[in-house]
C-alpha cells in the first residue's frame, strides 16, 4: 500500500515539476512583443527622419528620448526572457558556448532578476516624465494634474528600488 501512494506521490510531482512549461507560451509572447516595439521604433525612427528640417529641438530630443524608452522596453524584456526561461522553465544548455551568449546568462537568479527589474522600471519611467516635461508648453504637453501624479508614481517607482535594494543587501548577509 505504501508503494502505491509513494508512486501517486512521485506522479503527482513529476506533474508539478513538468507544469514550467506552461510558461513557455508567454515567453514566446513576450518573444512577439519584441517584434511590436522594433514596429514602434521603426515609426518613430521614420516620423524622426522625415520631419528633421520642420521639427522643433524638443521635438527631435523627444523622439530621440522615444527610442530610448523603446530600447529600455526591450533590454528589459530580453533579461526578463533569458532570466525567466532559465530560471523557471529549462537550461539553456546548447547555447552555453555560444560566442554572443551575454556574460549574465545563466547567473542571474530570481533576487537579482527583481532588482534589474525594478532599475529598468525606474529607468523607463524616468525617461518617459522626462519626454512629458520636454512636451510641456506644446499642445501635446499632460495636464498638470497628470504631471503630478507620473512624478508621484517616478518616484514611488525610486523608492520601492532603494528599499528593495536595501533589503535584499540585508538579506545576502
Amino acid at each position: 500500500m505504501k508503494s502505491a501512494a509513494k508512486k501517486i506521490e512521485h506522479l503527482f510531482e513529476h506533474f508539478l515539476f513538468t507544469s514550467r512549461w506552461l510558461l513557455a507560451p508567454v515567453y514566446l509572447a513576450l518573444v512577439v512583443a519584441l517584434g511590436v516595439l522594433l514596429v514602434k521604433s521603426g515609426k518613430v525612427l521614420w516620423v524622426l527622419t522625415t520631419t528633421i528640417l520642420t521639427a522643433s529641438d524638443d521635438d527631435i530630443i523627444i523622439g530621440v528620448l522615444s527610442l530610448v524608452d523603446i530600447s529600455l522596453i526591450m533590454n528589459l524584456l530580453i533579461i526578463i526572457i533569458f532570466s525567466g526561461y532559465e530560471n523557471f522553465v529549462s537550461k539553456m544548455d546548447d547555447l552555453h558556448e555560444h560566442a554572443d551568449r551575454p556574460d549574465w546568462m545563466g547567473h542571474i537568479g530570481f533576487s537579482d532578476l527583481k532588482l534589474k527589474l525594478i532599475g529598468s522600471i525606474v529607468a523607463i519611467s524616468g525617461v518617459d516624465l522626462l519626454k512629458n516635461f520636454m512636451a510641456l508648453g506644446s499642445i501635446h504637453a499632460p495636464p498638470t494634474e497628470d504631471m503630478a501624479w507620473m512624478v508621484g508614481i517616478h518616484l514611488t517607482f525610486v523608492i520601492s528600488g532603494v528599499l528593495y535594494a536595501l533589503t535584499d543587501r540585508l538579506n545576502r548577509k
